[in-house]
C-alpha cells in the first residue's frame, strides 16, 4: 500500500518556463527563490521536468533519436553539460542534498518504459539476468515522444528494471516522481508496478501520473496507486482551457479525498515559456483570470505546481503565492463541491475548520453579474458574517451578494 500524501503537493515545475531545457543554475536559481520567499507559506517541492538526461535539449520540442545519457543498466542519468554537479556517477545527489539543505523537497519527472537506446544497445536489467530488449514492449510507444518504449510486465526482469531506476531515485534523494505516458492510455501494470518499487525503498515518494485526461473509470485503482493524477491534458494560460476546467473539476470532485488528489495541472503564472510553449512572455491570464483559477484550483484541492519561472515574479504573482487564506482552503479544508451553475454564473463550496466555510462565486461571462447565493445551499440555517478574501469587504445575512467581473471570482470565509 502507498504511503499517504496527506496534504495537496505544492511546488515548482520546470516545464512552463524551460520545456525540456533547464539547467542545474535555473533550479538552483528558483530553489533559493522558494526558500527564501514560499516555504513559510507550505511551498515545497522542486520537480525537474522531462529530459534531464538529453545533452542537447534547448527548448519544448524534442530532439527525436538524440543520444541519451545512460549506465550500463539501462538507466537514464542527468545530462552533466547541464547538472554540472552530475559528474562522477553523483547523479541528481548534490542538488538534492542542497534543496534538502534549505528544507525544501526535490522531485523528477520521468517517461514510463525503458530507453530505446537500451534496447538497441541491449543492455544488462540491474538485479536480473534479462535484457532490455528482453523485457521491452516494442509496440507501446509514447506518441509524443521518441525516448522511451514500454515495460511488459509479463517479463521476467521487468520489475527488477523499474525497480532499479526508482532505487536509484531514492539513493539521490527524491521526494517526488512525475511518470508521463501512463495515464492516457492508462497502463495499469506499469503503474502497480512503480508503486512496487517505490513501496519497496521505505522513501516516502510522492507519485505523480501524466497526462490526463486519467480515465475516471480507473479513480479507485488510481486512488490506491497514485498521490495524484492529470485530469486534463497540458494547461496553458488561454481563457477557453481555464474555463473548461470547471467541467474537470466537477467530474472529479467527488474523489478528492486525503492521499488522492486529482490535478488540474500547472499554474502557468509569472514569467513562461522562456524556452518552452507559446514563446517568452508573462502570463496571458488578466489578473481577474488568475484569481479565479487561483480560487478554482484551491477550492477543489488540485496540487499547485508553480510553471513560471519565480525569480521573476512581479508583485501581483507573488501575492497569488504567498495568500494565506488561499493555502489554508488548499491545504485543509474538505468537501469542496459545486453548488450549482446557473448561466455563466458558477458556485463552489468547502468545509474548513468547525464553525468555518467558504463559498466562491465564479462569473465565467463575459459581462458583470450580480450573484445572489443563499446560505441555506450550503446548509447553514442562520445568519452569517462573511469577509471576501480577495478585497476584504465584509457581508452579513442569509445570502451572499456580489458583484463579479467577467472572468472573476468572489471568494467568502463564513464564520458561524
Amino acid at each position: 500500500m502507498k504511503t499517504t500524501v496527506k496534504k495537496p503537493p505544492m511546488g515548482w515545475n520546470s516545464w512552463d518556463c524551460y520545456g525540456a531545457s533547464v539547467t542545474e543554475a535555473e533550479v538552483l536559481a528558483n530553489t533559493n527563490y522558494m526558500a527564501e520567499h514560499l516555504k513559510e507559506y507550505g511551498w515545497k517541492y522542486i520537480v525537474i521536468d522531462i529530459q534531464w538526461y538529453e545533452p542537447a535539449a534547448k527548448s519544448a520540442d524534442y530532439n527525436w533519436g538524440a543520444e541519451l545519457v545512460m549506465d550500463e543498466y539501462s538507466r537514464l542519468l542527468p545530462a552533466e553539460n547541464r547538472f554540472p554537479s552530475a559528474a562522477g556517477s553523483a547523479g541528481f545527489k548534490p542538488i538534492s542534498d542542497y534543496i534538502h539543505s534549505l528544507g525544501l523537497k526535490f522531485g523528477i519527472h520521468i517517461l514510463r518504459g525503458i530507453p530505446k537506446q537500451a534496447v538497441r544497445k541491449n543492455t544488462k536489467i540491474l538485479g536480473s539476468s534479462a535484457t532490455a530488449a528482453e523485457i521491452a514492449d516494442i509496440g507501446s510507444v509514447c506518441s509524443w515522444n521518441g525516448d522511451m518504449c514500454g515495460v511488459d510486465m509479463t517479463r521476467d526482469g521487468a520489475q527488477e528494471y523499474y525497480d532499479s531506476i526508482i532505487s536509484m531515485y531514492a539513493d539521490w534523494g527524491v521526494d517526488f516522481i512525475k511518470v508521463d505516458d501512463i495515464a492516457r492510455p492508462y497502463h495499469k501494470a506499469e503503474i502497480e508496478a512503480i508503486r512496487k518499487a517505490i513501496n519497496k525503498t521505505g522513501r516516502n515518494i510522492v507519485l505523480s501520473l501524466s497526462p490526463g485526461e486519467a480515465p475516471i473509470c480507473e479513480a479507485v485503482h488510481l486512488s490506491q496507486h497514485a498521490d495524484m493524477w492529470r485530469m486534463t491534458d497540458d494547461f496553458w494560460d488561454g481563457w477557453e482551457q481555464l474555463k473548461k476546467m470547471f467541467d474537470y473539476c466537477r467530474s472529479w470532485f467527488p474523489y478528492v479525498k486525503e492521499g488522492c488528489w486529482p490535478d488540474c495541472d500547472m499554474l502557468p503564472l509569472g514569467r513562461i515559456g522562456i524556452r518552452s510553449h507559446g514563446g517568452d512572455r508573462m502570463t496571458r491570464f488578466t489578473k481577474d483570470e488568475q484569481c479565479l483559477m487561483m480560487t478554482l484550483w484551491c477550492m477543489f484541492r488540485s496540487p499547485l505546481m508553480f510553471g513560471g519561472d519565480m525569480t521573476y515574479n512581479d508583485d501581483f504573482t507573488l501575492s497569488l503565492m504567498q495568500n494565506r487564506g488561499l493555502i489554508e482552503i488548499n491545504q485543509n479544508s474538505h468537501a469542496g463541491r459545486e453548488l450549482y451553475r446557473k448561466g455563466n454564473e458558477i458556485a463552489w463550496a468547502a468545509n474548513g475548520e468547525e464553525g468555518i466555510y467558504y463559498l466562491a462565486q465564479f462569473n465565467v461571462g463575459e459581462h458583470e453579474i450580480e450573484v445572489q447565493t443563499p446560505l441555506s445551499f450550503m446548509g447553514i440555517e442562520k445568519p452569517c458574517v462573511a469577509h471576501e478574501l480577495w478585497t476584504g469587504k465584509e457581508n452579513t445575512g442569509n445570502i451572499i451578494k456580489s458583484i463579479v467581473p467577467p472572468h472573476g471570482v468572489c471568494l467568502y470565509k463564513i464564520k458561524l
